[in-house]
């Protein structure tokens, strides 16, 4: 019941803020429509907070089950659990749809409605992605979250929206074209169950688990995004306004990986062995180039969401290592990097609600006309560079303590992309906010107002205190994950 809350309060709410606008009243019915979507935004999120004070530690299976009968003939089932992977992500999701909810409460003037409505059934289908046990189900609500992020960066996005929202359909819809078909083998292989734990079971040859595993990677690659299918995020990201990018970034990213460890690492685990060093290459050329890249990006979003295809090859390199460090420092990341690149691009809109310009060079001494933004954009920064004490800390040291188990060498490549991350973030920082005020727009820069400093006050609490204590997110993992990388060591053939 937990679960289909969590799925289908936000989907029930963003339909009500839906029909609230009418025909006529349109956005004469804006306060409405907004208040209604926080109520709902809120409860969505309230429902979620169960799941965490309920969960059994010591179980590594599914909990929270919910199975009914959907589509009888094809044995599909709404069949719904979550076990300490999924769990938290669901939770992430579910906290920062408020925080866009309230971020766009004034800047959003226009079809106010359909903005709202469109972030709350994005939310409920996400939480719908991580709860899913039936491969169909899981497909269903990994293709529809591509709906509403679709509209929100061609209908509030930039000049160019239209272009960069048909390059992310494009690109992500083609990539799951092939999962299809390998969920559709899986499906006939298992003798007609889309039950996604029933083929952690398969008995399947390794000539077939690689074929299996090239028609997931291209789907889950695009989403994460991995080098070389990432051309499509900094598009993405420039266009939207700035709630899509903070949902691209906080929560969509995380789908592809997601889809690694949920289908790729237990179902095709010889296959992922096999091919680990191809991933971890990959997560390399990802964190190294890419960080290369966000050094010489001249608009902010731009690097900023180079910064996270370069964070998020932080992550697959964890998966890919087979240890319990590196798999669980990859999933805290995976969180980290939630809450610090939804803070980092909030603070881009409000200098760009303020001043309607990206470019680092349109700004400088920002400091002096809002200390209170700086304080907290400086916060943000060292998370993003894995400073000790930010949640930006904890999953890279552990995937880098996991690298060094595996491999020295691979843990000193990881660990020396740490300061490109210091040296594109804060460069970028040191050019915005220090120095002498530029110029006359600089100048009249306001100070954050209580409805930015709530939203950007309540990550600098998640950032500070998921690095200082960390163990309430890392112990919900430990069962799960030691179970998965049990199964992964298994032979399969």
């Amino acid at each position: 019941m937990l679960l289909s809350l969590a799925i289908w309060v936000p989907i029930l709410a963003g339909l009500l803020v839906l029909v609230a606008g009418g025909n006529a009243g349109g956005d004469r019915n804006a306060p409405m429509q907004r208040t209604i979507a926080l109520w709902g935004a809120l409860f969505g999120f309230l429902v979620t907070i169960p799941l965490y004070t309920g969960f059994s530690l010591q179980n590594p299976g599914m909990q929270f089950v919910e199975r009914h009968e959907w589509i009888q003939r094809f044995n599909i089932y709404y069949h719904l659990g979550v076990d300490g992977i999924s769990m938290l992500f669901i939770i992430l999701n579910s906290f920062i749809t408020p925080l866009v909810v309230i971020a766009g409460w004034t800047v959003i003037e226009k079809r106010v409605g359909q903005y709202m409505g469109a972030f709350l059934l994005m939310s409920g289908l996400l939480n719908g992605v991580f709860a899913a046990l039936d491969g169909m189900l899981f497909y269903v609500f990994f293709e529809a979250t591509l709906i509403p992020m679709f509209v929100i960066i061609g209908v509030w996005g930039g000049a160019n929206r239209v272009y960069a929202a048909l390059k992310f359909f494009l690109y992500t819809l083609l990539g799951s074209l092939l999962m299809l078909v390998a969920l559709l083998y899986l499906y006939n292989k298992s003798g007609g169950s889309f039950a996604i734990m029933d083929w952690w079971k398969l008995p399947l040859p390794l000539d077939t688990q690689l074929g299996l595993f090239f028609g997931l990677l291209f789907a889950f690659a695009v989403k994460v995004p991995m080098w070389p299918v990432h051309t499509w995020l900094p598009d993405a990201h420039v266009e939207a306004p700035t709630g899509g990018s903070v949902v691209l970034a906080a929560i969509m990213l995380k789908l592809g990986a997601y889809g690694f460890v949920r289908f790729s690492l237990p179902i095709l685990p010889d296959a992922s062995r096999e091919l680990a060093w191809m991933m971890i290459a990959l997560s390399l050329i990802a964190v190294v180039y890419i960080g290369l890249v966000a050094l010489v990006q001249t608009d902010m979003k731009k690097l900023i969401a180079y910064s996270s295809i370069s964070h998020m090859g932080f992550v697959t390199l964890g998966f890919f290592i087979f240890n319990a460090y590196g798999v669980e420092g990859a999933l805290v990341q995976m969180i980290s990097h939630g809450f610090i690149s939804a803070a980092m691009f909030l603070c881009v809109g409000v200098m760009y609600d303020r001043m309607h310009s990206r470019n680092i060079a349109d700004y400088g001494g920002v400091v002096n006309t809002m200390p209170k933004f700086a304080a907290l954009m400086m916060l943000f920064a060292m998370g993003n560079c894995g400073l000790p004490a930010t949640s930006g800390f904890v999953g890279e040291f552990m995937v880098i303590m996991g690298a060094m188990k595996a491999n020295f060498w691979l843990a000193f490549a990881a660990a020396t992309t740490l300061v490109f991350g210091a040296a594109y973030t804060l460069w970028m920082y040191k050019r915005v906010i220090f120095g002498a005020v530029a110029n006359d727009h600089v100048a009249s820069l306001k100070d954050l107002n209580p409805r930015e400093f709530l939203v950007l006050g309540a990550l600098a609490i998640a950032v500070l205190a998921m690095g200082i204590y960390p163990l309430p997110f890392t112990e919900v993992m430990h069962a799960s994950v030691n179970d998965l990388l049990r199964h992964v060591a298994l032979p399969k053939y």
